[in-house]
């Protein structure tokens, strides 16, 4: 008799369950609604495969991403599991014959995007077909209330009520607050579900954050640390993406770009190159990642602050997906902030004319409101990965141990004295009837004889120079600590020119101290973590080279064949039969029978060389 635990032996290679997964599994095949709530890489959709394999009929995957259902059906084919899709890409006669198979029960699972629910013909299928499921990827885009809203989702519901018989119905997402689940909830017509929230943390991923004062040449050394591996460059915007793009090619760095702005053939070439590895480095937008299920990623890189939490959350989270330690490194500048105010105020005014206006305005404020608790993150000097599970709700000890600020070492400096003399600059300024921003204010504290200093004539201020033994740099950080305190508000309409506020006059005149937490001595960003197994770091090189060979061969990525993961614990073990093979972590009977026989026989040779 098949249960979850042999399936998930079978199938997918996996001894065990992670935490959270057996739970999920059993609420759904007890026949009660189920939504699990689980960051990225946790394994979400082992939680509804597993069960699609035990119910009786089809189950039926939303999905928002042709990319993303491309993959995940070409990862089950390797695994042995049947199942299939139906997107727009494909032709008639092949969504002809998805549909066949799945009525036909010849497919376990299908994939298909929420805007093709509601097409006549696809309801005749749906309603002639016993589904047992309906499961809802990325449910997150069912809530208004999420950061990546999409109104198809909306069409769930109707497609539901539409059925001669409602299924069992099952969602996931990886980034939800309490408002965001209850909306999944009540949008979906769930009864009285089971809710699983398995942690938001996870503890492979390292995270932190640098204020440089050139973002090109850090990234040069970021990536230079960790050159040979494969990982994302954040950008806020597509110029963004061209111009870092351009910068990591002149330096013969494999990088690629990804950006709403390319042709769909370009955008299709340039993910495969990332996905196959011939240019693991891939610059993108936030378009990019949704639909990526590629698990070797050890690195990724914002270039620019996010927007808010769950954007850089999910983001982030899609670093170290096998289980092995990956850095998440943020990036950040004063000017993030004003790009993603503009990007925030740009995209509610693009809203569709149905919203009403005060729901669009109370979008905009709490749009608002997430950019704040954003910024918050990253010029916070308290432990990273408690800041990032308290967002979510989730509690979490004063530190963490493992990430850049518990890894860093604060003093408590007194900066009142300059921060009076920051805030006095823009005061003369102002009396003059001018406001600049945070650049020119650096210039005329630090004595600069640039063009717009003699234009107009700031070297007869009174506070020119006054700060002529600190770097523009160290001027401009103590500005933007002015204006996260509120000491100082910025003008999005006037090149983000500073202005003096209430707080700001009073400590200017002696009423207030201002005091910061400063790093001192700045660990490395970059660690070599080794693996928790003993790996032999040579033969886990060859199983690599092995694995690139059968992939090109077989037309897939190189993870979907084994994960990295997978490859280190098949280096620490070293199987020479196919019975001590599926003893490795994530080799299922498919994959053993397919592969198993090549590397077995290369761990055979390394082990007669080494004899």
């Amino acid at each position: 008799m098949e249960t979850p635990q042999s399936i998930l032996k079978q199938y997918f290679g996996y001894d065990s369950f992670r935490p959270g997964q057996g739970e999920l599994v059993q609420s759904i095949l007890s026949g009660r609604d189920t939504l699990g709530i689980m960051p990225t890489g946790a394994g979400k959709s082992i939680c509804y495969q597993v069960p699609a394999l035990l119910l009786d009929g089809l189950t039926l995957v939303i999905s928002p991403l042709i990319s993303l259902m491309k993959d995940q059906v070409g990862a089950l084919a390797e695994a042995g599991v049947p199942a299939a899709c139906v997107n727009s890409s494909m032709p008639p006669a092949e969504m002809a014959d998805a549909l066949y198979a799945a009525e036909a029960g010849a497919c376990r699972l299908l994939y298909i995007a929420p805007e093709r629910l509601t097409a006549p013909a696809f309801l005749d299928f749906a309603r002639r077909t016993p589904i047992a499921m309906l499961t809802v990827d990325e449910a997150h885009c069912i809530s208004q209330w999420g950061q990546d809203f999409r109104p198809s989702y909306l069409k769930i519901e109707e497609f539901l009520a539409a059925l001669p018989a409602r299924p069992l119905v099952s969602a996931f997402t990886a980034t939800a607050t309490a408002q965001v689940r209850d909306d999944i909830v009540r949008a979906l017509g769930m009864r009285e579900p089971y809710i699983k929230t398995t942690g938001f943390d996870r503890p492979n991923l390292y995270f932190s954050v640098e204020r440089p004062s050139s973002k090109p040449n850090a990234l040069l050394r970021l990536l230079a640390e960790r050159a040979g591996k494969s990982g994302i460059v954040y950008c806020a915007t597509r110029k963004a993406v061209e111009d870092v793009c351009d910068m990591l090619v002149s330096k013969r760095l494999p990088a690629t770009r990804y950006h709403a702005g390319l042709s769909a053939e370009e955008r299709q070439l340039n993910q495969d190159d990332f996905l196959y590895d011939r240019r693991p480095i891939m610059v993108a937008t936030n378009a990019f990642g949704m639909g990526i299920d590629k698990s070797n990623v050890s690195f990724v890189i914002h270039y620019n602050m996010p927007k808010n939490m769950e954007s850089y959350y999910q983001e982030a989270g899609r670093a170290g997906r096998d289980g092995e330690p990956a850095d998440c490194i943020l990036l950040y500048s004063g000017q993030d902030v004003h790009t993603a105010e503009f990007l925030i105020e740009r995209s509610r005014e693009a809203e569709d004319d149905a919203l009403a206006p005060a729901v669009r305005q109370h979008l905009l404020e709490r749009d608002r409101e997430r950019l704040r608790r954003m910024t918050f993150y990253a010029t916070t000097t308290e432990c990273l990965r408690r800041t990032i599970l308290r967002y979510f709700g989730e509690e979490a000890p004063l530190s963490c141990g493992h990430c850049g600020n518990c890894d860093t070492t604060f003093e408590q400096v007194d900066a009142t004295v300059e921060a009076q003399k920051i805030l006095s600059c823009v005061y003369r300024l102002s009396e003059r009837g001018l406001h600049f921003g945070r650049v020119i204010i650096a210039a005329v504290l630090t004595g600069s004889k640039s063009e717009k200093i003699d234009q107009f004539r700031l070297d007869t201020l009174s506070t020119y120079g006054i700060m002529a033994d600190a770097t523009a740099a160290r001027v401009r950080q103590l500005t933007d600590a002015l204006i996260e305190r509120g000491h100082l508000r910025t003008d999005p309409a006037r090149y983000n020119a500073l202005f003096l506020t209430p707080s700001g006059n009073a400590l200017m005149r002696g009423r207030d101290t201002f005091v910061l937490r400063l790093p001192r001595e700045k660990a490395p960003a970059a660690r070599a973590a080794e693996s928790s197994a003993a790996m032999d770091q040579d033969l886990f090189g060859r199983l690599r080279a092995l694995r690139t060979a059968l992939a090109q061969k077989a037309h897939v990525p190189p993870y979907v064949i084994f994960s990295n993961a997978t490859l280190s614990d098949m280096a620490a073990r070293q199987p020479i039969t196919e019975f001590e093979l599926l003893a490795v972590r994530g080799v299922g009977e498919a994959k053993a029978r397919r592969y198993g026989g090549a590397f077995l026989e290369e761990i055979k040779r390394y082990l007669q060389e080494k004899a």
